[in-house]
């Protein structure tokens, strides 16, 4: 293995005083009375020594102090002989030392192999959320903010990369090079980075003169071009949006070949997962286009939101993913415009509603104190939820109006740290010139917060007061169900808590929402506007109407039922004409139906009824939800060895989508949107063994293997084509030999679900244990394969098993609390429904130590199994009965 040498030195330069280190770096001391310990944050350090030593004008010299360590609670703790004194500078000096870290955070360790197969390694950070203490001692919290001096000692044959630029390096012998970066701006710990390893990279530099580089491993340069170009174009938009210059000289785009997440902002030094951030427009296909687009959008935001404007505190992380989430979607619009990222947004709320109607929820603001419950923040409901409620205010708002406000709080907290109420002041001193019809929403006007409260919940003169409104959206979990029932030209409205797992959502709780609602009819398809702030309420319309459709393009975050005989005369529309209605209409018609059934508000017949008009449907959005919607019922049948009925079901799923599927090609032309739709249309209908498409599959397949791999695949049908493949032992076997070769880095994730879709339980099992183990598959990838393996109906018992057997190894590698080990539990337990099963995973969670037991992620899967038990029970003879009649 190749060695690795280098010494980090890593200086923050805020003042330390007493106990803390003042945020503004003004050395103030914020407590009046004196100390003789710092406590400072460090974790799995050796401390050899430490002194302490005063500021100008003290007759205090150097002091050597003591050194006690907390494990429990990561700190150390430097006791002096005599008191420091409030207000007064002082010098902390460290010695310590540690081994790089062997999981994903801190600085670690990562490899990668050349095409000869040699093996390379580096060293590179993740902080966030608590890692900086890793990594030196430091107070590892985010209100602390500091700039930091950062020199690194390395190998001349290695490249050193960290936050800021180059300032000079130092030959210290003829084997050893010490960098000299500059000092950073005032950040904080989390956001400090650093690499060191033997990269290359390309760059370009902006028109305002930040210069943008894209470093990988040398063999795959080549991928980074597309990625480079994203990211000026994308700071370039950042910077005229927000009105701020982007306050660094340079920005760094990294590949990292081991990284657990999708990418980290760390101020000038953004790092990747590989397939995040390199794109081969020989190799990748048209959905990896747009998600490297997508995440470059997402940490670039956090350069303005979360870098320069900090929250406060883990609780509101929000502030930080949902606006960066939000901010991709606004960038890439105008950016990308041929990425359609509209078609997308919406699939981000109903993920987030999945998990949001659970009672294991949270509030998208939430305490938290410890690592383990701030890594669980990192999920939909402070990514996606915080995105979609972001997207209603701003379509609420007005674009123009919600741009000032963001505009304003950046400008006003940059380089400070904030909390949630911070920007609902920032939105509601800048509001729109108010009148009652949305396009006269044009100016932005500054105006006081109206304290009156109004009964009024119409559009009305007074000023909006957006902190009333998103407070009902930030510190309460869940979401509302709006019902909307028509009597002649009245609209009655009525609103409650939504919530799985109940004979009916709860109204126990008094939970109340400011809801914007929006609403077209058959007479009008100009949008029109509400806010509902009461439980119950009535819009008079003008004249009575055919139909009413609510929360127009799924802007909302809500769902909504329509009483009487609402839904007939909807799914009359759809199936009369479809077009009447947008795509996002249609596709949140189809998902609210099948939340709706869960609740029991209305029968699974009907959300049946519902999707026979999708036999003409061809728009990526519906087709993707109706496919979320019917495949994991009959999956829920695959684990009750129901097989009758599931066959009828599948049948039935490929009956809706035969005409478009038929009408695929198989190449890589078209828009994003049908490409995608594409890849996602074929994977589907082979794996289902749908047999036109399993005959061309493996046709492909068959010529592929006959030229070793060097036959050109079209980028968006090699999943389907893998997937057939490798139902052969001898198309599995080649498969895995393509996935060990470098050349083949851009498939990997694509023959992984295919390697996982073999119905030989030797080969499953022999990948979770490779993915565990690391080396041919790479650990990063194990949370994957295992949920892959999970999913397939010979695999479900293997995946269980394994979780039990190794979960001690598994939370050593990616962390008590992360999103990896949510989504192992969900992926393995999700599609349980019946009570042995539920009995099995809830004895196995209870035997773990408290911490374990107690993730949320854990009640979640008890939630869902619950929920799908019940499902089952209420409607599996019901879809027996339809399908029979129907198909």
């Amino acid at each position: 293995m190749a060695a690795l040498h280098l010494a980090v030195a890593v200086l923050g330069l805020a003042s330390v005083v007493c106990c803390c280190a003042s945020g503004d770096g003004s050395g103030q001391f914020p407590w009046d009375r004196q100390t003789s310990a710092v406590v400072l944050h460090g974790k799995r350090l050796q401390v050899t020594w430490a002194a302490i030593e005063a500021g100008a004008g003290s007759s205090q010299a150097v002091q050597e102090v003591r050194v006690l360590e907390h494990p429990p609670h990561e700190q150390l703790a430097l006791l002096a002989n005599e008191p420091l004194r409030a207000g007064h500078n002082y010098t902390i000096s460290i010695q310590y030392s540690a081994n790089l870290s062997d999981n994903f955070h801190g600085l670690y360790k990562s490899t990668y192999r050349t095409q000869e197969g040699e093996l390379r390694v580096l060293a590179s950070t993740q902080f966030e959320p608590t890692s900086a203490r890793m990594a030196f001692p430091c107070f590892d919290e985010p209100a602390f903010k500091a700039r930091f001096s950062i020199k690194i000692r390395r190998e001349p044959n290695h490249l050193a990369l960290s936050n800021m630029p180059l300032v000079r390096s130092v030959n210290i012998s003829s084997w050893l090079v010490e960098d000299h970066f500059d000092t950073s701006v005032k950040m904080s710990t989390y956001l400090v980075a650093f690499i060191i390893s033997d990269f290359k990279s390309i760059s370009k530099t902006t028109t305002r003169g930040v210069k943008i580089s894209i470093y990988t491993a040398p063999e795959k340069i080549n991928q980074a071009d597309y990625a480079l170009d994203a990211a000026v174009k994308l700071l370039e938009f950042y910077e005229d949006y927000f009105s701020i210059p982007y306050p660094l000289p340079k920005q760094d785009l990294a590949a990292i070949p081991d990284f657990q997440s999708g990418a980290m902002e760390n101020w000038g030094l953004t790092t990747y997962r590989e397939s995040s951030l390199l794109y081969d427009p020989e190799k990748s296909s048209a959905s990896s286009r747009l998600w490297i687009t997508m995440v470059i959008a997402h940490e670039l935001a956090h350069q303005w939101f979360g870098n320069l404007v900090t929250m406060e505190w883990w609780n509101d992380l929000w502030l930080n993913e949902g606006f960066a989430k939000f901010m991709e979607f606004v960038s890439v619009n105008v950016t990308h415009p041929e990425l359609r990222v509209e078609d997308y947004f919406l699939h981000r709320c109903f993920d987030a509603m999945e998990v949001d109607a659970l009672n294991s929820s949270h509030p998208v603001s939430t305490p938290v104190e410890d690592p383990a419950q701030i890594l669980e923040m990192f999920d939909h409901v402070s990514y996606e939820k915080g995105s979609c409620i972001l997207n209603m205010l701003r379509d609420y708002l007005t674009a123009d109006v919600f741009k000032a406000g963001l505009v304003q709080y950046l400008q006003k907290y940059s380089y400070q740290n904030t909390k949630n109420e911070d920007l609902w002041d920032s939105m509601t001193n800048v509001c729109p010139t108010v009148g009652t019809d949305k396009s006269e929403l044009q100016g932005v006007s500054f105006c006081r917060r109206n304290k009156q409260s109004s009964s009024n919940t119409h559009w009305t003169k007074h000023t909006l007061d957006v902190k009333a409104m998103m407070d009902t959206w930030t510190l309460q979990k869940g979401f509302p169900l709006v019902t909307v029932t028509v009597r002649g030209k009245n609209i009655h409205l009525q609103q409650e808590h939504y919530r799985k797992g109940g004979d009916s959502p709860s109204t126990e709780n008094g939970y109340l929402w400011h809801i914007p609602l929006t609403y077209i009819t058959s007479k009008s398809d100009t949008v029109q506007r509400f806010l509902m702030t009461t439980k119950t309420d009535v819009i008079i319309l003008p004249e009575e109407v055919e139909w009413v459709k609510f929360n127009v393009d799924m802007n909302g975050y809500y769902i909504v039922h329509y009483g009487g005989d609402g839904w007939d005369r909807l799914i009359n529309l759809l199936k009369e004409n479809h077009t009447a209605i947008s795509s996002n209409d249609r596709a949140s018609l189809i998902n609210n139906i099948f939340q709706l059934v869960r609740i029991q508000k209305l029968s699974i017949s009907k959300a049946f009824d519902l999707t026979l008009y999708m036999k003409r449907e061809t728009e990526i959005m519906p087709v993707l939800q109706g496919k979320n919607e019917l495949i994991p019922i009959y999956k829920l049948m695959e684990r009750r060895d129901m097989d009758d009925t599931e066959k009828q079901l599948k049948d039935y799923i490929v009956h809706l989508f035969k005409d478009l599927i038929d009408k695929q090609f198989w190449s890589d032309e078209g828009s994003v949107s049908e490409r995608m739709l594409r890849q996602s249309l074929l994977l589907f209908a082979c794996v289902r063994r749908y047999q036109p498409c399993v005959d061309k599959a493996e046709e492909y397949f068959s010529k592929w293997q006959k030229s070793n791999g060097t036959l050109r695949l079209p980028a968006d049908v090699k999943t389907a084509v893998y997937a057939v493949g490798a139902q052969t032992s001898e198309g599995w076997d080649f498969l895995l030999s393509k996935y060990r070769h470098p050349s083949f880095s851009v498939d990997k994730d694509k023959m992984e679900l295919a390697l996982s879709l073999t119905r030989d339980k030797d080969k499953l099992q022999w990948l979770m244990d490779l993915g565990l183990r690391g080396d041919i598959i790479k650990t990063q990838d194990f949370p994957g394969i295992i949920v892959y393996v999970a999913r397939n109906p010979s695999g479900h018992h293997l995946a269980w098993t394994f979780l039990k057997e190794n979960w001690e190894k598994i939370i050593e590698k990616f962390e008590l609390g992360s999103s990896s080990i949510a989504g192992i539990v969900s992926g393995v337990t999700n599609q349980y429904s019946t009570r042995p099963q539920l009995a099995q995973v809830k004895e196995f969670f209870s035997s773990l130590e408290e911490k374990s037991a107690q993730l949320r992620c854990v009640q979640q899967a008890i939630e869902t199994i619950e929920d799908n038990i019940q499902w089952m029970d209420t409607y599996f003879e019901e879809i027996r009965t339809w399908l029979q009649k129907n198909h």
